[in-house]
């Protein structure tokens, strides 16, 4: 008779059948993947939720409710009903749903027609202007409104100075046209239509045209197939688009700040002073938009609907005639219109610093003879026109020490997100079954749906909670889990590409986890991985929003650019800026020389 102790225990199975599943690299590191992505992304929006019902001595809450500590509900009932509700949160909230979607449709606009006309056409020049298109996003966010004001701007408008067209050719442009919702919404949506010229043109030079050649055959008018055909195919990626456009747009902060337009963003910096608690309850409502995006996201592309682009057959597709003089015609505008998003901004930001009073172009007028070298090589204090004694850019030593900050932490969070998404996305692709692995690719897509200024509200409060306030350690750690997206999804995506039996193999030879991944899967992969951390360095090495909250304003160098232009140090910001574009270019351009991978290439994360 057998004795109960040789049958095993519910508990020893439950431990042999979970010893058996972390036996495997790619379950192991996703168990510990999603511990620590849902610590590190879940514990700061749980620190903002409580700070929204904190009492905060000196702020509002306390002088209202009398109490200098504990818990009041007091900050959401008096910002939703209040007296100053309709200034504080339904006007900042109507501001940015519109600016978002006025850039989601602007970007979608400008960038889907290039996309189509680079991919489908027989348009000259489309490597130049495949190249140049996506400056405007390689460039700071903020790059395109400081150049709208130096264009635009006018004594009448601003009071303080005469931009170019005012300046030189004497031409003021109304107040609708330089500051508020339109030139906000024309300069998001410049910026973020690389998103729309990648995604939309990666489907449309993929296309199976065999659709498109059977209409043409039943001689349906082209704009009918178009609407009918054509358009469908790249709905998803024009979903993306507007999914990513739209949770960008509403967490921007430099670009309603520059065209004085009060957004959610803009008035949580003016609230956070005197309505602490009201204004973590601005960047929780950002976090829930985030959020329903997410919620979107995964309702439109878990479902099983096909939207199959690349099959076995024709695929090579169709190119459309422009015509002789149309290929050229066209060509010429979006190489003026290049030039204008691209180029332009570079020149105007490097005239800016040999301008002898910044800001003020109407100096132009009489010629270029009097532009002085000052701002750059002055080696001594310069105390004239309010410059606080500051040095020439090239011997400040508060600039290149904030410069070397930046540089030291876009490093940090470009190895560590790029290295935790690599391995969530090996990971996730060899459980694509599993629920844990969709809750851990969720958990390391949602920063990036979430408004850049709420995540960094959200740390800013987790940090001060835990000490490391303008502190390096805070700046990557809040990169980091922002940028993760980046290089997760980048890496997914290429993984998928994989089959199965390139690892099976190494298997078989019993060849270790880590050798399998050094000499066979990054090897074969290379571009897109090397993408995911290229990515995260360039976008952090240009990040305000985020970090502006995080730190001093010495720390970094986009910090200390806003400190410059806050001071009308419109000099220094505008070398800064320059310095900033330039070498994202370069190290984009060298990266690309080594390796083919590239900015274009990977925008997004996707």
């Amino acid at each position: 008779m057998q004795t109960s102790a040789a049958y095993p225990s519910a508990a020893r199975i439950r431990l042999n059948k979970l010893l058996t599943y972390i036996s495997k690299p790619q379950n192991a590191i996703l168990l510990i993947l999603g511990i620590i992505l849902t610590v590190t992304t879940l514990a700061p929006m749980f620190s903002i939720a409580i700070d929204t019902v904190t009492v905060h001595i000196g702020s509002v809450d306390s002088a209202r409710t009398g109490l200098t500590e504990g818990y009041t509900l007091y900050n959401w009932s008096d910002l939703f009903t209040g007296r100053l509700a309709k200034t504080n949160l339904w006007t900042p909230l109507l501001n940015s749903v519109l600016l978002s979607v006025w850039a989601c449709f602007g970007s979608i606009l400008y960038g889907g027609i290039f996309a189509y006309l680079v991919t489908r056409t027989n348009l000259k020049f489309k490597k130049y202007l495949s190249s140049i298109f996506i400056f405007p996003y390689i460039m700071p966010q903020w790059t395109l409104a400081v150049v709208w004001k130096n264009m635009f701007d006018s004594r009448l408008v601003s009071g303080t100075s005469d931009g170019i067209f005012a300046g030189i050719l004497g031409i003021t442009m109304p107040e609708w046209w330089c500051q508020g919702l339109f030139p906000a919404a024309v300069v998001l949506s410049l910026h973020y239509a690389p998103f729309a010229y990648i995604l939309i043109g990666g489907i449309f030079r993929n296309m199976d045209a065999n659709l498109e050649e059977a209409a043409t055959i039943l001689n349906t008018p082209r704009i009918k197939t178009f609407a009918r055909i054509t358009l469908p195919m790249v709905r998803p990626a024009i979903l993306s688009t507007i999914l990513l456009v739209f949770s960008s747009a509403m967490g921007s902060y430099p670009v309603p700040h520059y065209m004085k337009l009060e957004t959610l963003c803009t008035k949580y910096v003016g609230m956070s002073a005197n309505r602490a608690g009201e204004a973590s309850i601005l960047a929780v409502i950002m976090m829930l938009f985030g959020i329903a995006i997410l919620l979107i996201n995964q309702k439109t592309t878990g479902g099983r609907k096909s939207f199959t682009t690349v099959t076995g057959k024709s695929g090579q597709a169709s190119v459309v005639n422009l015509g002789k003089v149309g290929k050229y015609a066209i060509a010429i505008l979006f190489v003026l219109l290049t030039l204008a998003t691209g180029i332009v901004p570079i020149l105007t930001f490097a005239l800016e610093t040999f301008l002898p009073n910044p800001g003020d172009y109407s100096f132009l007028s009489s010629g270029l003879s009097g532009l002085t070298t000052k701002w750059w090589i002055t080696a001594e204090n310069i105390t004239e026109n309010g410059m606080y004694g500051q040095t020439g850019i090239l011997y400040n030593s508060t600039i290149w020490n904030a410069f070397g900050g930046s540089v030291f932490v876009a490093l940090c969070c470009a190895l560590l997100s790029g290295t935790i998404g690599l391995l969530v996305g090996y990971c996730v692709s060899k459980n694509r079954r599993s629920k844990w692995a969709a809750y851990v690719n969720s958990m390391a897509f949602l920063p990036y749906l979430m408004p850049s200024l709420a995540v960094g509200v959200a740390f800013f409060i987790f940090g001060s909670s835990m000490g490391i306030y303008n502190t390096f350690l805070l700046l990557i750690l809040a990169g980091t889990v922002k940028y993760i997206p980046f290089a997760s999804r980048s890496a997914l995506n290429s993984m998928m590409q994989l089959s199965g039996e390139i690892e099976e193999a190494a298997i078989i030879q019993n060849v270790p986890w880590h050798k399998r991944m050094l000499r066979i899967i990054i090897p074969i992969q290379k571009s897109a991985i090397i993408s995911g951390y290229l990515l995260p360095f360039m976008t952090c090495i240009r990040e305000l929003t985020l970090f502006m909250l995080l730190c001093s304003q010495t720390k970094i160098i986009t910090t200390m650019l806003d400190y410059f232009d806050e001071m009308g140090l419109y000099a220094f910001s505008s070398g800064i800026n320059l310095m900033l574009i330039v070498l994202i270019l370069i190290c984009n351009a060298v990266v690309n020389k080594l390796t083919g991978a590239s900015l274009d290439k990977g925008i997004g994360g996707n």
